[in-house]
C-alpha cells in the first residue's frame, strides 16, 4: 500500500504494540504501514472496545480488547514486547509513567501524545487543583531522568499539540529573526533558542487553533460530538486552566495560582479550561474567542524558552492554548458546563459525516518587531481524506505526528525521556509538511486590544497588549 521510495521508508525490525484504537489509532496505522518496513502480522492492538475492530481487520492486524488497568498491565504487555520493540501509547486513563517504566524494562521503544494518569485522576476531588494538573504529570515524568541512567528513546507529548506546534514554534523563530533582521544560525541547545526567543521580543505565544468542519447530522441533546477523542477533550478541558508564565506578565490573575515545587515556569487558574476563554487570532478566522485547555505545550514550551542566571530567571514568554474547536463541540462543551462537567451520556466521534471545513493549527508569536506572526497548517477534510484514509483534518495533524516521532525514535533509539523541544525540529517538519495542506507563515498587526471599548469600557494594560490581562475573556 506504499507509494512512498523505498529509500524513504524507516528501517524497523521489531514488533510494534498500540494502545489505543480510537480515532488516532485509526488515522495513524495506515501511515506506520505506509512509511515503516513493518506487517501487519507484526503488529498488535491493545484496546478497551470493539471500536475500530473492522479497521484493524482492513489492514490485517491483530486487535486485543483488553482494557489495561494498574492490576493488569503487566501481565498484558509482558509477551508482547521485548528488546527493540515499540510501544506506541495512544489512550486515555492508562498511566504514560507505568508504561514508560514497563518499556525501559524491557529495552523497547515508546511515545505518546500526551502524559496520561489512571483512571479517575483528572476528576479525583481528593486531589489537589496542582495535583490534577499537566504540570504536575510533567514534572513526574522528567523525574524519572533522576531515577534511571538513560534507557531507549520514550517520547512524551507528540501529537500534534503538544507536539508539532513546539516544531512549529522553532520554524517560526527563525522566519522572523529572517524578516526583522535579526542574523542567526539555526539554534542547537535549549539556551540557544531561549536567547533568540529573547532578542526576537517574544511575549507571548499561542498555540492558536480552529476548526471548521460541519456536518449535516445535527448535535442532539444529551450527546457530546467532537472531531476528535470525546474522552481526551473532556479529559483535559476538566483539568484546570494552566499556562506558562511569562517575565513580562505584570497583573497575576485573581484566581492564579503558582505550584510549591518543580521548574515554576507555569501557573494553574482556579477553574477549567473548558471555562476559561481568550482572545486570538488565526490567519483565515481572524480574531476569535478560544478556550484556554491546559496542553503539556504550554509547560514545556515556556520551559525550554526560559533564560536563567544562576537560579533566576531573566526571560520567559506566556504559552498557553487558544481552541476554538467546531461548531457543535462548543455547544457540547457549554451543555457539558451545564451539567457541572459531567460528560454527556452519548458520544459522537465526526468522521465520514464530515461534510466541509478545515483544522487551522498554528502558532501565535507576539511582542517582536513585527507584532504578531502565526505559523502553521490549514489542512482541508478534503485534502486529508485523499491523503490518508480513516482521517478528518483534525486527526491527520496529531497521526502523522505520531508518525513523525515513531521515525524520529528509530533513528535515535538511545535517547531516554524526551520532549518534543529535545527532537530535530527540521527532521519532524520534512516527515510530516507533506500531510499538513496549506503551511501558512502570516504577519498581523492584531493585538487583543483590537477594536476593544467600543461598547462597553474594560480594565486592560493600554501600556502593553501582550499581558495575559489582556487576552482573558472575563
Amino acid at each position: 500500500m506504499s507509494d512512498v521510495p523505498k529509500d524513504e521508508i524507516a528501517r524497523f525490525g521489531g514488533r510494534m504494540v498500540m494502545v489505543g484504537f480510537g480515532s488516532i489509532g485509526q488515522g495513524v496505522l495506515p501511515l506506520l504501514l505506509r512509511h515503516l518496513d513493518i506487517t501487519p502480522d507484526r503488529i498488535t492492538i491493545v484496546t478497551a472496545e470493539e471500536r475500530g475492530k473492522a479497521e484493524a481487520e482492513e489492514f490485517g492486524v491483530k486487535f486485543v480488547v483488553s482494557p489495561l488497568r494498574q492490576g493488569n498491565y503487566l501481565s498484558i504487555l509482558e509477551p508482547l514486547l521485548s528488546e527493540g520493540d515499540f510501544l506506541v501509547n495512544l489512550s486515555v486513563d492508562v498511566s504514560s509513567l507505568a508504561l514508560v517504566e514497563f518499556c525501559r524494562s524491557k529495552g523497547a521503544l515508546y511515545l505518546d501524545t500526551c502524559i496520561e494518569p489512571w483512571s479517575g485522576q483528572y476528576t479525583d476531588a481528593k486531589r489537589s487543583p496542582s495535583q490534577r494538573s499537566n504540570y504536575a504529570l510533567r514534572e513526574s515524568a522528567l523525574a524519572l531522568r533522576q531515577k534511571y541512567e538513560g534507557g531507549p528513546t520514550a517520547i512524551l507529548t507528540h501529537g500534534a499539540n503538544p507536539g508539532l506546534v513546539s516544531h512549529f514554534v522553532k520554524q517560526a523563530l527563525l522566519d522572523i529573526a529572517h524578516e526583522t533582521g535579526v542574523e542567526t544560525e539555526v539554534p542547537a541547545t535549549r539556551e540557544e533558542w531561549a536567547r533568540l526567543s529573547s532578542r526576537l521580543g517574544i511575549k507571548a505565544i499561542h498555540i492558536a487553533e480552529r476548526d471548521t468542519q460541519v456536518s449535516p447530522i445535527p448535535k442532539a441533546i444529551g450527546e457530546f460530538v467532537n472531531t476528535w477523542s470525546v474522552d481526551g477533550f473532556v479529559g483535559e478541558g476538566c483539568q484546570p486552566a494552566e499556562l506558562g508564565w511569562g517575565t513580562h506578565e505584570r497583573h497575576f490573575p485573581a484566581d492564579g495560582n503558582r505550584h510549591s515545587s518543580g521548574s515554576g515556569c507555569a501557573i494553574y487558574l482556579s477553574r477549567p479550561g473548558a471555562s476559561t476563554r481568550v482572545r486570538s487570532w488565526t490567519p483565515n478566522e481572524g480574531p476569535y474567542h478560544g478556550w484556554l485547555i491546559t496542553h503539556g505545550e504550554s509547560i514545556s514550551l515556556a520551559d525550554y524558552l526560559t533564560l536563567r542566571d544562576g537560579g533566576e530567571v531573566k526571560y520567559r514568554p506566556t504559552v498557553h492554548y487558544a481552541y476554538h474547536p467546531c461548531h457543535v463541540a462548543v455547544l457540547s462543551l457549554h451543555e457539558l458546563a451545564g451539567k457541572n462537567w459531567k460528560v454527556q451520556k452519548h458520544k459522537r466521534l465526526m468522521m465520514e459525516e464530515i461534510s466541509e471545513g478545515a483544522d487551522e493549527l498554528g502558532v501565535l508569536l507576539m511582542g517582536h518587531a513585527k507584532g504578531a506572526y502565526w505559523y502553521g497548517s490549514n489542512l482541508s477534510i478534503e485534502e486529508a481524506r485523499r491523503l490518508v484514509p480513516h482521517n478528518n483534518a483534525t486527526s491527520l495533524q496529531v497521526t502523522v505526528a505520531v508518525l513523525a516521532g515513531v521515525i524520529w525514535a528509530i533513528e535515535n533509539p538511545q535517547r531516554w525521556i524526551t520532549e518534543p523541544e529535545e527532537m530535530d525540529f527540521s527532521r519532524i517538519l520534512e516527515i510530516a509538511r507533506p500531510y499538513l495542506g496549506e503551511m501558512i507563515g502570516a504577519y498581523s498587526d492584531w493585538t487583543p486590544l483590537l477594536d476593544r471599548g467600543l461598547l462597553f469600557p474594560e480594565d486592560i494594560d493600554e501600556d502593553d497588549p501582550w499581558q495575559f490581562k489582556n487576552f482573558r475573556v472575563v
